[in-house]
């Protein structure tokens, strides 16, 4: 058999919230890269053509599965990580999945079930992530590996158009990996936080939908004139799965066209984006 090459070469991967957005066009990426790839979200149909999707533009792709994982039920976020025990365990772990939901709003106007929520998934569902994949990285004796989370801008700088119970999830992100990062840092085991600005993606965009005041109340905020696609935060999530990141750790990797550097943005045409993988037929 022909050895597979890539930058992700013989490095096993999970990726929740696969299905769609920045964990499809990730998982695209890695199987390009060389890696196993294990795809999780919670909706079958979805995941059935976002694996149908990989497998056409990658059809020399080494080993790309599907599993069903709510990522706020523990059990079903231990049997994810224990079940790539038989391709020898998780090397990458990319706990994307996450909520943004259309009634959070501020302090006042949030409701308590939306927040529990959404910390539930955004939150939990990472720190479960984290959780099984360093007992199976010690189960195997692994002696590195990389573990990237997606926290978001929001993170980072606030915003007078709240989303409440999202920031907050997403602060707890940054917090949480940073503490991961230092303490399991002589174990080899990377941690590493994603902060997208916002994106042209259907988590996004579902949120905005024709409220073109609201669009643009955030596009101008964009250097470019712009949101980011999904395929520009995969590609910076494989520099972070990869060897090539091996002293890149507990870091907010922010992936964000300079919003957060910008005070007064320029004017003129848009630039233009690229265009996600996920809407070709060919990686050629």
């Amino acid at each position: 058999m022909a050895e597979t090459r890539g930058r992700l070469a013989g490095k096993n991967a999970i990726i929740t919230g696969a299905a769609g957005g920045i964990g499809l066009e990730t998982s695209i990426l890695f199987a390009n890269e060389g890696a196993n790839v294990l795809m999780a979200d919670i909706s079958a149909p979805a995941l059935e053509n976002a694996l149908a999707k990989v497998r056409q533009l990658v059809p020399a792709a080494k080993r790309v599965e599907v599993m069903l994982c709510d990522v706020s039920k523990e059990a079903q976020v231990q049997a994810l990580v224990e079940s790539v025990d038989s391709w020898g365990g998780v090397d990458v772990m990319f706990n994307n999945a996450g909520i943004m939901h259309a009634l959070d709003a501020d302090a006042v106007d949030t409701p308590e079930s939306i927040w529990d929520l959404t910390q539930a998934i955004n939150v939990k569902g990472v720190w479960y992530g984290c959780k099984h994949a360093v007992l199976s990285l010690r189960r195997h004796g692994k002696a590195r590996a990389s573990i990237v989370n997606t926290a978001s801008v929001v993170g980072l700088v606030g915003s007078a158009t709240p989303q409440l119970a999202y920031t907050a999830s997403k602060g707890a992100v940054l917090a949480l990996t940073r503490e991961l990062a230092i303490t399991h840092a002589r174990e080899g085991f990377r941690f590493n936080s994603l902060c997208p600005a916002p994106l042209n993606t259907p988590l996004l965009q579902d949120w905005l939908g024709d409220d073109a005041a609201k669009r643009a109340r955030r596009e101008v905020h964009f250097p470019t004139g712009r949101f980011g696609e999904a395929v520009e935060q995969a590609r910076a999530v494989v520099f972070l799965a990869s060897d090539e990141s091996s002293f890149v750790n507990g870091q907010d990797f922010v992936v964000d066209g300079g919003m957060t550097k910008a005070y007064v943005t320029p004017e003129g045409p848009r630039a233009p984006a690229p265009v996600n993988n996920a809407l070709k037929d060919s990686l050629d």
